[in-house]
């Protein structure tokens, strides 16, 4: 068995910058730590910092009065900051620096007057952030057909704008039907959709073609992630999301020869070389490394917690 492992793939900027900023903060602030939302849709993730003290929360009340709170790397409502300013908490923001950016177009195009067109998954936290920077202008469209029943005409004032980590087919998809309805609305002047996504969906699109099987290493409540397995099915070599190598069947790798191996943005390494171990010892595999995209993204730590990290004067 050949195993062709992807490059780029795992952490990307955003989900480094997230874990340090929570590894950071139990350093200066100690336990409990409150996290609004999983700091990263990973399993292994979370559960490493359940292990070290930090308390997951979906509802900010959930924080005590006082406490320090880190927001996720999906960002939140001005809602849920206020809520947390009320309760006189200090927070730590750990949204992706990317994620921020389409929280300032959403703010800019509502204040332009327009009506915004969101492209993405409804209760994903990132577009549940996103809607609540200007809940009265925007409208979630998750899919081509959703555009034929959009309420607008062609005297609306519209923008759309996309979560970052769709697939780019079906954005794309999506993207050209509210084109075709509505010629006049108005792009965002550069691309949502991150580059961490796009870089792996591009591997995957490469290198699923030359594979018999694709395993992509990820939780099932990560977006990103689903969306690598999508796009190797949509290319004709199944594919199969997986949180580590326990959860992979002996029947997939029935008459395979070569395996493509990634992982999702939020996944860690250790996990994908645990399997490619498993594969080494098991099927005898040998290992092909495959750069198809060279990424040196780095995202800084938050300001509110190198303001917490520096020496009282």
């Amino acid at each position: 068995m050949k195993v062709l492992l992807a490059n780029p793939r795992g952490f990307c900027a955003g989900v480094n910058m997230a874990i340090e900023t929570v590894e950071r903060a139990l350093e200066i602030v100690g336990t409990p730590l409150y996290v609004y939302h999983e700091i990263v849709h990973n399993r292994y993730v979370v559960e490493h910092f359940v292990e070290k003290g930090v308390v997951f929360v979906d509802d900010i009340n959930e924080v005590p009065e006082n406490a320090t709170v880190v927001f996720s790397a999906h960002g939140v409502s001005p809602a849920v900051r206020n809520a947390a300013l009320q309760r006189r908490c200090t927070m730590i923001d750990a949204t992706c620096p990317l994620v921020t950016k389409v929280h300032t177009e959403a703010i800019r195009y509502a204040r332009q007057g327009y009506k915004i067109l969101l492209i993405g998954h409804a209760g994903h936290d990132e577009v549940v952030g996103t809607v609540g920077e200007a809940p009265g202008a925007i409208t979630i469209v998750e899919s081509a057909e959703d555009v034929d029943r959009l309420p607008f005409t062609g005297d609306d004032a519209l923008a759309y704008l996309t979560q970052t980590t769709l697939s780019m087919d079906d954005a794309n998809a999506i993207i050209a039907a509210i084109k075709r309805r509505y010629p006049h609305v108005k792009s965002p002047p550069s691309e949502d959709i991150c580059y961490a996504t796009t870089n792996r969906q591009h591997a995957v699109r490469i290198l699923a073609e030359q594979a018999d099987l694709v395993l992509v290493v990820g939780s099932r409540n990560s977006s990103n992630s689903l969306r690598l397995t999508e796009i190797a099915d949509n290319c004709g070599t199944p594919g199969y999301l997986i949180d580590d190598v326990s959860e992979i069947e002996p029947d997939w790798l029935e008459g395979v020869n070569t395996v493509l191996l990634t992982a999702g943005a939020s996944a860690p390494e250790y996990l994908v070389q645990g399997i490619v171990e498993h594969l080494r010892a098991r099927y005898n595999a040998t290992l092909d490394e495959q750069f198809t995209t060279k990424e040196d993204m780095h995202f800084e730590l938050p300001r509110s917690l190198r303001v917490l990290s520096e020496p009282a004067v």
